[in-house]
């Protein structure tokens, strides 16, 4: 069966001013609800994740004040929210919801959090809207505390994953890939595994080739036991912080790839839906829901 995080707190425990587009986190489930796609059955209501498993991750001070509000103006501003104990909670609700997909991928192939793929907090510092790192934090689960060797990080998003980067650069056992508007935030970039920079208005022609050409060869070289997959929507040429030039149907054809490639594999993946932001919020929840449909057709 297909396990989905959901919690209202990924919405509703924002400030006020910055629920825009993140009404998606509501929206997204009721359309899926909606057309039949999901019951109820499918989603699951993490709770806030154990402080152990963040501290297998972020640096032990960053973490304290962070919890405890205590970070700089500047460090706050360079998250992007103004901070309050809601938001903080909100942070750890959506870790768990990927911590668990997590383990729902290795029970059924594939679990997904309806938030998540906050790639743009460091050991020690958030930066975008991150403030941990949700992908990281389930992948150092499973490497610390299920015997799994080697993993495969497919970050799509717009954005370079560069706080994913960061924190595995010293570590073999995961491989980073991101493939990523070479012009666009974060201005300096980290250095993943692998990092494919696409010109600006990059359309799904190439897009799709590009993918093609590498991420099956990835799998051949790499051999992963596990793929997380940050598969965020902000490659849509209406997407106001993109720079490329996609439509939602090649976004859907990418999901597609991915999804595809990873169950003819046998490797579990975890799907973490990452950024998106266009001026029409159908247009995002249309480009979010495809990849749930296409998890249930592939997977089940």
């Amino acid at each position: 069966m297909l396990k989905i995080a959901w919690s209202d707190v990924f919405a509703h425990s924002l400030p006020a001013g910055h629920r825009f587009p993140m009404e998606k986190y509501d929206l997204l489930p009721e359309q899926l609800l909606y057309e039949g796609t999901i019951t109820s059955e499918n989603l699951f209501a993490p709770e806030p994740l154990p402080e152990r498993f963040i501290l297998d991750t972020h640096d032990a001070t960053y973490w304290q004040r962070l919890r405890d509000l205590q970070l700089t103006p500047s460090e706050v501003r360079k998250t992007g929210f103004p901070h309050s104990e809601e938001l903080i909670r909100r942070e750890v609700v959506i870790m768990n919801g990927t911590l668990q997909a997590t383990e729902f991928a290795l029970a059924y192939g594939i679990g997904m959090n309806v938030a998540g793929g906050t790639h743009h907090a460091f050991t020690d510092r958030g930066e975008g809207f991150c403030l941990l790192n949700d992908i990281a934090i389930a992948a150092n689960y499973l490497l610390r505390y299920k015997g799994i060797h080697k993993i495969l990080v497919v970050d799509l998003d717009v954005h370079q994953g560069n706080g994913t980067a960061q924190i595995f650069r010293h570590e073999p056992r995961v491989f980073t890939f991101s493939m990523h508007a070479g012009h666009n935030y974060p201005f300096h970039k980290e250095t993943s595994d692998l990092d494919i920079p696409l010109a600006a208005g990059t359309d799904d022609k190439t897009y799709l080739t590009i993918l093609k050409e590498t991420l099956p060869r990835l799998l051949d070289e790499q051999q992963p036991e596990f793929v997380f997959f940050q598969s965020g929507v902000d490659v849509l040429a209406t997407d106001k912080l993109g720079k490329l030039g996609m439509t939602i149907a090649g976004c859907k054809a990418r999901d597609r790839m991915v999804l595809e490639l990873c169950h003819r594999h046998k490797l579990p993946v975890t799907v973490s839906m990452g950024g998106g932001y266009s001026k029409q919020i159908a247009h995002i929840v249309e480009a979010h829901a495809n990849t749930f449909r296409l998890a249930q057709q592939v997977y089940f």
